[in-house]
């Protein structure tokens, strides 16, 4: 035999601290993204006023910028959507690799066995940003339909009473 009123209290105590957990939970999650998207846009400045003071931009400081507006862009993803995607971070490792290929090639002038590594390592990134995206639109992890209604197989037709009945 159950108690009632121990039964009503506890779900009411479970409501309360999954709640709670929730808010501590989303409130760390705003907290951390406004910091890490504060901290990318801080270091993009001080890069860029790097490159001023210096005198002259070679093309891995701009690489070095794109990094950067990458990540922003990833933060910015992130905050909107609660979801990361896998392909931004290939993207900023393809464009890391690329500005240490040109930074390697440029101020070392060597054409050594470095500079196939990198190229290598830059073409399976590019081989799985072609998987991730085969595999992501094959196989989505998100459902395109809206809440509070039922998707249709394709064959499967309107029951009698629902909207789409011709």
């Amino acid at each position: 035999m159950k108690i009632n009123w121990a039964e009503s209290l506890r779900e009411s105590v479970h409501e309360l601290a999954e709640s709670l957990g929730n808010l501590l939970v989303e409130s760390f999650h705003y907290l951390a993204l406004f910091a890490i998207g504060g901290i990318t846009a801080w270091a993009a400045v001080v890069a860029f006023l790097q490159m001023v003071e210096k005198g002259h931009i070679a093309v891995d400081d701009i690489l070095l910028l794109f990094i950067y507006l990458e990540l922003g862009a990833m933060v910015g993803i992130y905050f909107k959507t609660n979801h990361m995607p896998v392909r931004f971070l290939i993207y900023v490792a393809i464009t890391a690799l690329t500005r240490l290929l040109i930074s390697d090639v440029s101020h070392h002038n060597g054409s050594g066995m470095g500079v196939v590594y990198v190229s290598g390592a830059i073409l399976l990134l590019a081989l799985s940003i072609l998987v991730v995206r085969y595999a992501s639109s094959q196989f989505p992890s998100v459902s395109t339909e809206k809440p509070g209604r039922r998707r249709l197989k394709r064959e499967q037709a309107p029951e009698e009473g629902e909207p789409g009945e011709a």
